[in-house]
C-alpha cells in the first residue's frame, strides 16, 4: 500500500510518536522506505549580521542549526531501527518547513506523510493542529497522518 513514507521530525514529542506510526506501518509492509525529514529555517547572511551580541567565533545560524537538523535526524533514526525499522533514511533540508516537508515529498514520490500534532514551536494555545501540521495536511499532494 505505502512504499515511501515520509516523516517530518523537529525533536519534539509528537513528532517522535508520528515517527512510532510510520514504523508500525513499515512492520506491516517490509517494502516501505521510512524517509525521515528535519527542516531547519534559512537564515540570511543579513540576517545573522543583525544579531546584538558578537562572540569572536561565532557561527553562521544556518550552520548551526544544519547541525543541530542533523542531531534531530541522527537520533529519529536510531529510535526507528530500535523500534524494529528496516529501511531508514534521513534528510536535513532548509527552508519554510511546511512547504519543504510537501515538496521533498514530491521529490521522493511519497505515498504518505507523517507528522506530529504540533512540534517544538507549539504553545498551549488549544489548537488541535500546529500550523506546520496543518499547512503540510492543506497542501500535500499525497495522504497525510498527522499524529
Amino acid at each position: 500500500m505505502f512504499n515511501r513514507i515520509v516523516v517530518a521530525v523537529d525533536g519534539s514529542k509528537t513528532s517522535l510518536k508520528a515517527l512510532d506510526k510510520a514504523v508500525d506501518l513499515q512492520k506491516l509492509m517490509p517494502e516501505a522506505e521510512i524517509y525521515i525529514i528535519c527542516v531547519y529555517k534559512h537564515h540570511s547572511l543579513f540576517e545573522a549580521s543583525l544579531s546584538i551580541g558578537r562572540p569572536d567565533d561565532m557561527d553562521i545560524p544556518d550552520k548551526v542549526l544544519s547541525e543541530y537538523a542533523r542531531e534531530v535526524v541522527n537520533h529519529a533514526k536510531e529510535v526507528a531501527s530500535e523500534h524494529g525499522a528496516t529501511k531508514v533514511r534521513g534528510f536535513v533540508k532548509a527552508g519554510r518547513p511546511s512547504k519543504t516537508i510537501v515538496k521533498f515529498a514530491k521529490e521522493k514520490k511519497a505515498d504518505l506523510i507523517v507528522v506530529g500534532t504540533k512540534g517544538t514551536n507549539s504553545d498551549k494555545d488549544g489548537m488541535f493542529l500546529g500550523s506546520v501540521s496543518h499547512r503540510v495536511a492543506s497542501n500535500a499532494k499525497c495522504p497525510v497522518l498527522v499524529v
